[in-house]
This record gives structure tokens, C-alpha cells and sequence, in this order.
């Protein structure tokens, strides 16, 4: 097993792992600074979208994995999201992926947001797993967090195995198979 290079990124980016794609790191936009996203050494920083779930306890519910309720979120579209105090929200990445049959990917948030208190989620994508990442953010903090939309939040590395899987994500008819939007637990 290996971690993958930025040159194996971009092959297999053209092949369509990643849309859309950013070939290095975009650290400014017209001018302005920003969460860097894009490709790295050995992983992609993934960018989060501007659709939002905020996890709200107004209806003092149970969060049951099992039976989740959908009223435990407030849907928000923006440039920017603010996280309540000690409470999280989950988006989804701009990008879409494609996951080749030899591979894992395990994702880490960006150290930006840790040094704030901000954790980034995200389980592995397996393989042969596609859609659009959702992620979980969890703001440790007393205050309130701001997470901004279309720009880097998390890195995603790239592992491949010297042997392919017998049974894939797709094979087994993974429930968040070609998942688009931001998607709640499902059983």
C-alpha cells in the first residue's frame, strides 16, 4: 500500500476522480485570501459548498442514528455558515468523487479550522465509492464558528493497495452510493 503523489492526483483527476478539479493549491481569490484548496503533494484539499444543515435542539428530539429526524436541522445556503456554541452542522464538498477500485482515501481537516476549534469529519471513501463528500463540522468552542463556503476545509490522501478489493463499496450497493446535496444517516 502507498499514498499517492500529486502527479498520480492529476492522472487520475483527468480520468475523472475529481470534478471540478484544481491542478495546485488556489491560496487567493480576486485578490483575497482564502482557505487554500486544490491539489498538494500528497493529497486534495476539498472545498466545502454553500449548502448547509445547522443542528439545531429546539425540538428537544433524540439524535437516533437509526431513526434521525430531520428537524434537528436548520437548512441554510450562504458564503458563510456560523456554527452555534458546542454544536455542529454538516455541508457537503463542492467536489464530486470517483473512487478507483484499489483505493482508500482517509480525510483530515485542515489545521486553519483545528487551531480554532474546529473539527472536520469525514469518514473513508471507499472503493469504488462516488458523490459528493458530506462532512461534518463540530464547533468545540464556547463562541460561535464561522466556516466559509468554496474554500478549502479538509485533505483528502489518496491510499492505493498492491492488491484490489474482492468486494467493493459499489458492489455491496453502498447506501451513500452517488450521494449529491448534503445527506443525512440512513439505515
Amino acid at each position: 500500500m502507498s499514498i499517492k503523489s500529486d502527479l498520480w492526483i492529476r492522472r487520475m483527476a483527468a480520468q475523472g476522480m475529481i470534478r471540478p478539479f484544481e491542478s495546485g493549491q488556489v491560496r487567493s481569490v480576486e485578490g483575497r485570501r482564502i482557505v487554500s484548496y486544490g491539489t498538494s503533494s500528497y493529497g486534495y484539499d476539498i472545498r466545502c459548498s454553500d449548502e448547509f444543515k445547522i443542528f439545531t435542539n429546539i425540538n428537544s428530539t433524540i439524535i437516533d442514528p437509526k431513526a434521525f429526524d430531520e428537524k434537528n436541522f436548520v437548512d441554510f445556503k450562504g458564503s458563510e455558515c456560523i456554527i452555534p456554541p458546542n454544536s455542529f452542522a454538516l455541508a457537503r464538498t463542492v467536489e464530486y468523487f470517483r473512487i478507483p477500485r484499489n483505493v482508500l482515501t482517509i480525510c483530515l481537516g485542515k489545521s486553519t479550522y483545528a487551531r480554532c476549534g474546529i473539527i472536520v469529519n469525514v469518514t473513508p471513501l471507499e472503493p469504488e465509492w462516488e458523490g459528493h463528500v458530506t462532512l461534518e463540522f463540530s464547533n468545540t468552542t464556547p463562541l460561535p464558528a464561522r466556516i466559509y463556503a468554496n474554500e478549502g476545509v479538509a485533505q483528502v490522501l489518496f491510499l492505493e493497495s498492491d492488491e484490489v478489493c474482492e468486494t467493493s463499496y459499489k458492489d455491496r450497493g453502498g447506501k451513500y452510493q452517488g450521494q449529491t446535496g448534503v445527506t443525512l444517516p440512513r439505515i
